[in-house]
């Protein structure tokens, strides 16, 4: 649960470094220079004269590495061999000549040496002195542009193959159709960011044990203490990080962290372990948390199997959680609710993961859960709450917390928990990438008509990836949280790395990707919170290089 949780903005990504050579030796050692430009004529080439005396003409100027350009006439060997005549200044095989002599020894000219006529060069000698005696040959400057190299090796790309006890080491990259990707994105990018989420968040302190994530700088929150999303979150991507020891030791934290009742975490709790933090009271499970919990173990099944260190199979807890999700946070069998307290009057649209219930109707098969009916309310809920009242029918702005109808909830907690959100905020910030998902793993057309609109907002109304603050009013109004101040140009990945992925969707959004994408990489979008925009920055990071995946479906 997030009540309300940064980077100097990022400059839009550049794909790769383009370097253009301007010397032979940046050329493919077999390319041969075709003529162009205006030269002296030149002279016979086996010896070490060129033209007719005189004053010489200008030579077209080129460089080469397959010779010395002379003075005077003189040549110097290139690694062409040995030439038969020469045109002003003729290069070797390996690139163009030399530029055209100042003003040759006079001697005897070389054959066709009259008018100005050039002669045909050889593939050998360089830099040849152009003569005087015509009325200008050709020299070897090429009209068309000059050859560019990729200085950037291209990007390594998966899937890596099985091994033992690993079906999915990363990366795995395994794309998909429906959806578009950053253009050239990196790996190494999601390894760098990875590595910076796990120094920045997971410690062994007060975790009994095991490893916990912890939020170390977050905006008027308690430092260093957990929250259940936090673990969630980390058993995903311990997952698709092929991280099993990191994994293990999440899970086995959480599970020293119940509530004695409902059989799920407790959602907020203080740093050294001890149990619920008090202000506000972490007692009880958050609904967003426990389902990315089981949905993570059903991953570890598909990745690892077996039961790693814990105590027992990693399906077997996946069941349990699904199980206990059901049983206390799906109100009326049919509503996603924030948790056990709550009902269809205060319903957080940004806990919505359609995509998840897919995969636990295929495994949850207990008579009385019907996954894919919360799917269609939820999405019902969903399509309520972007209305004309709302001013958020086009831009796709979910309210934080709203009731079954769509209507914007401002006492979601209660008569003594103080206001609820009701704009696009932390927690909302998040629905991009829950419904974006769905289009993606599963090609649920609902999925891609609502990404639609948040794309068309933030690509279009906003500029781009760039311009994206860390707030909203529904109509679209800039309601910036922590992006004032002293920080107005450091960014939130929690809302970039979701509205990236949701723009995935469509090649329309090809440029607002990649920017996104740009954003991300930086690692300096923190302004919501260490904790919280590092873990968005991984996980929005692991889909755009498609290693966010359905493994029950590989």
């Amino acid at each position: 649960m997030m009540f309300s949780r940064r980077i100097l903005q990022a400059p839009v990504w550049t794909a790769a470094l383009i370097v253009i050579c301007g010397t032979a030796s940046c050329r493919p050692k077999d390319k041969v220079a075709t003529p162009a430009g205006s030269g002296g004529s030149g002279g016979s080439s086996t010896g070490a004269y060129g033209g007719s005396g005189g004053t010489a003409s200008a030579g077209g100027t080129t460089s080469s590495t397959a010779g010395t350009q002379s003075t005077g006439g003189t040549t110097s060997s290139s690694t062409g061999g040995t030439t038969s005549s020469s045109t002003g200044g003729a290069g070797g095989s390996s690139g163009t000549g030399g530029s055209g002599g100042t003003g040759g020894t006079g001697g005897v000219g070389g054959t066709k040496n009259t008018g100005g006529t050039t002669v045909t060069g050889g593939a050998g000698n360089a830099g040849g002195a152009g003569g005087a005696s015509g009325a200008g040959g050709t020299s070897l400057i090429p009209d068309a542009a000059p050859d560019t190299v990729d200085a950037t090796p291209p990007p390594s790309r998966g899937p890596t193959p099985a091994t033992t006890g690993h079906n999915f080491p990363f990366p795995q990259n395994r794309e998909n159709s429906r959806c578009i990707y950053p253009k050239l994105y990196r790996n190494e990018d999601v390894q760098t960011i990875y590595t910076q989420w796990k120094n920045d968040t997971v410690t062994s302190d007060g975790a009994k044990g095991f490893r916990r994530v912890k939020r170390p700088k977050e905006p008027g929150l308690d430092a260093n203490s957990t929250v259940s999303e936090g673990i969630g979150y980390g058993m995903l991507i311990a997952v698709y990080m092929d991280d099993q020891t990191l994994f293990d030791d999440l899970w086995q934290y959480e599970q020293t962290q119940l509530d004695g009742r409902y059989g799920l975490m407790n959602w907020y709790i203080k740093a050294d372990g001890s149990g619920p933090a008090d202000n506000p009271s972490g007692v009880g499970p958050a609904t967003d948390a426990d389902e990315d919990m089981a949905y993570a173990l059903i991953m570890a099944d598909k990745q690892w199997g077996g039961q790693g260190k814990l105590s027992k199979n990693y399906l077997d807890f996946a069941k349990a959680q699904m199980s206990a999700v059901w049983n206390n946070e799906i109100y009326n069998f049919i509503y996603l609710r924030a948790g056990p307290w709550a009902d269809n009057s205060n319903l957080n649209i940004s806990y919505f993961a359609p995509s998840y219930y897919k995969v636990f109707a295929t495994i949850d098969k207990t008579p009385t859960s019907d996954w894919v009916k919360v799917t269609d309310t939820m999405y019902t809920v969903l399509n309520a709450s972007l209305n004309s009242t709302n001013g958020n029918t086009t831009n796709g702005l979910v309210p934080a917390w709203c009731d079954s109808s769509g209507k914007p909830n401002g006492g979601a907690f209660g008569p003594t928990g103080g206001p609820s959100p009701t704009n696009y905020q932390y927690d909302s910030c998040r629905t991009p990438f829950r419904v974006g998902l769905d289009w993606c793993l599963n090609g649920d057309t609902r999925a891609q008509t609502y990404v639609a609109k948040t794309s068309g907002f933030f690509s279009g109304t906003v500029g781009g990836a760039t311009k994206i603050v860390d707030g909203y009013d529904l109509n679209g109004t800039s309601h910036a949280q922590y992006q004032t101040g002293a920080n107005p140009l450091v960014q939130s990945a929690a809302f970039v790395g979701p509205a990236g992925v949701g723009a995935m969707s469509s090649p329309t959004y090809q440029t607002f990707v990649n920017d996104a994408y740009g954003v991300l990489v930086t690692g300096k979008a923190v302004v919501g919170g260490t904790y919280y925009d590092d873990s968005w920055m991984v996980m929005s990071l692991l889909t755009m290089t498609a290693n966010f995946l359905d493994y029950t479906k590989i």
